[in-house]
């Protein structure tokens, strides 16, 4: 199961990558932005709960097709650029299994525990 599920991640990171390249932006933009979305990892300085929340706003991909879509239909090409980052940015995460964030642990992903196991 854990195979398929990166392949379909492979799948949504190639989709992002794809529609990128409808949009009216220099290549190099894309990587130079591809990690942008873990500057969210910032709010935990204020606590599990708040780093958790902005965590996973920014790598939801519910948020990520909304972005997308929206910049769609208002013709707004940087709204659906930052949809693309994040669609591609998460499903690159979670074929390395980091995923959506428990409020208790940055450990703590709806994938699993990640990083060091305590003995």
């Amino acid at each position: 199961m854990r195979n398929l599920i990166k392949i379909e991640e492979f799948a949504l990171l190639g989709l992002a990558v794809f529609l990128f390249a409808g949009l009216d932006y220099a290549w190099w933009s894309y990587p130079l932005l591809f990690f942008a979305p873990d500057v969210s990892m910032v709010g935990y300085a204020a606590g599990s709960r708040i780093g958790a929340a902005a965590y996973n706003l920014v790598h939801h991909k519910g948020v990520a097709v909304a972005c997308y879509v929206l910049g769609s239909v208002l013709g707004q090409q940087g709204l659906q650029f930052a949809g693309l980052i994040i669609l591609g940015h998460s499903s690159f995460d979670r074929i390395w299994g980091y995923g959506l964030k428990y409020p208790d642990s940055f450990q703590n992903t709806h994938l699993g525990r990640i990083g060091r196991q305590s003995a």
